[in-house]
């Protein structure tokens, strides 16, 4: 079917979730899957499972984001801003290398890890970004498959 001279094609139906309280990541996931498929409800009882699924040995490391107190001297305001904080295995031994810390913390083994971020998951408002090689990333194997 052609169009009459000068009339301009219907825009295509493009599906947008706009930004409501701090669910940009919910947002994010179902404007790029073009449909209301996740909830905050959702998401979050997916970032809570992959957590006892990952396969840490196949992570390089890991980036989150947490909420951080904001204080002035040893006042501290009731106001909180992001602050994101390395883990990384070293030698066997899994650290916080947050910047904020004077020296890396060690955190222990995988249960050590596993309880860190559970413990920052459990605070609420935490993302959690997963540092893997391209091959890892190919072959999906970050999550373990039992």
């Amino acid at each position: 079917m052609s169009q009459a001279p000068g009339a301009q094609p219907s825009p295509p139906s493009v599906y947008h979730e706009r930004q409501r309280l701090e669910l940009c990541a919910v947002h994010a996931l179902n404007n790029v899957l073009q449909q209301q498929l996740f909830s905050q409800e959702a998401a979050d009882e997916i970032c809570k499972r992959p957590l006892s699924q990952l396969a840490l040995p196949q992570v390089l490391g890991l980036i989150l984001n947490l909420p951080s107190p904001v204080s002035l001297g040893l006042l501290s305001l009731p106001l909180r801003r992001r602050h994101w904080v390395a883990l990384r295995q070293v030698d066997g031994v899994y650290y916080n290398l947050d910047s904020k810390l004077r020296a890396p913390e060690a955190l222990g083994n995988e249960d050590g890890v596993r309880a860190f971020l559970a413990a920052a998951l459990a605070q609420g408002l935490c993302e959690v970004l997963l540092v893997v090689t391209k091959e890892v990333e190919e072959k999906g194997c970050w999550l373990r498959t039992d």
